[in-house]
């Protein structure tokens, strides 16, 4: 038995969840974090990335730049999905293939993470079932 860790951008939220379904995920738990990922180093991209933001962000707010510089340096978090999985070992693959295919984008940075973790025991409270039986 494993346990799945998605982290993810928040407008796939809606996708991560069909995918889910549609592998035959028992069921998932989803949280609203904050975080970031490594570092982009590679300066066409973070350009990129600023103008697309501030061409979005219009002429709103007057400390849009700095807010945006803050996110591109690391000096801020962004607000993520986490999606929490118990699956059984064989179901694992489908599961993880359906969320990098519902989260997979162009932008060449910031699609998300996936863990997966084993899992000792688990018990369905309702039942007192515990082992694969309670997933």
């Amino acid at each position: 038995m494993k346990e799945i860790i998605a982290v993810i951008r928040m407008n796939k939220t809606n996708d991560t969840k069909k995918a889910l379904i549609k592998a035959g995920a028992a069921g998932f738990t989803a949280f609203k974090v904050m975080g970031r990922g490594k570092l982009v180093n590679d300066e066409s991209i973070i350009m990129e990335r600023k103008n697309r933001l501030l061409k979005l962000a219009g002429d709103e707010e007057a400390d849009t730049e700095v807010l945006i510089d803050g996110f591109l340096t690391g000096e801020r978090l962004f607000p993520r999905r986490l999606f929490t999985v118990l699956a059984k070992d064989e179901d694992v693959k489908g599961i993880v293939d359906a969320i990098i295919a519902a989260n997979r984008t162009e932008n060449n940075v910031g699609d998300g993470k996936i863990f997966v973790l084993p899992v000792m025991d688990a018990i369905r409270v309702r039942t007192g079932e515990t082992g694969e039986t309670a997933v």
